[in-house]
């Protein structure tokens, strides 16, 4: 392969060196971050599955979500969803109840104990993001979380190519 393969298209400003050297770095940071989910989930309970993580900690920002809007968030099949519930009920880390807007539909909320666990986990992960970020400029922190979610929206699959274009 010649430098040339990885040379900018004309009208592309964005060489492959560069594409490829962001997905070795994503790739790496996903690869940390599930080993974070991993251990994170465990300090919640042992027996807490690490996917199911993600829905805990969308249900700690919440105080109860309806199961529409929590299959939404996560962005999972209800049914997955569903089954993660299960075994985040099993574990005394939330409970479902009736949904005093529609009596057919259920509101997820952690349990007091849930909370607890919940909280003082990510009150340890923000201690430890704060120990890595300790030197670095507040500014630049605060250019990193709106350039990835500026990365995270145009990778969203509202912005993928369709098959067809």
């Amino acid at each position: 392969m010649t430098s040339d393969s990885t040379a900018a298209a004309p009208g592309d400003p964005i060489d492959s060196d560069a594409i490829g050297g962001l997905e070795a770095e994503l790739t790496d940071f996903w690869r940390r971050g599930r080993i974070r989910t991993r251990l994170r989930a465990r300090a919640i309970d042992p027996r807490l599955d690490p996917s199911c993580y993600p829905l805990i900690t969308v249900l700690a920002r919440h105080n109860s979500l309806p199961m529409s809007e929590l299959v939404s968030a996560v962005g999972m099949e209800k049914s997955t969803v569903t089954r993660q519930i299960d075994a985040v009920e099993r574990l005394g880390l939330a409970e479902r109840h009736p949904d005093p807007r529609d009596a057919r539909a259920r509101v997820v909320t952690l349990t007091p104990h849930g909370r607890e666990r919940v909280d003082a986990v990510l009150a340890s992960a923000v201690a430890e993001w704060r120990a890595r970020l300790a030197k670095w400029d507040p500014e630049d922190i605060r250019t990193l979380t709106r350039l990835l979610h500026r990365l995270s929206e145009a990778a969203s699959d509202d912005h993928a190519p369709h098959a067809d274009a």
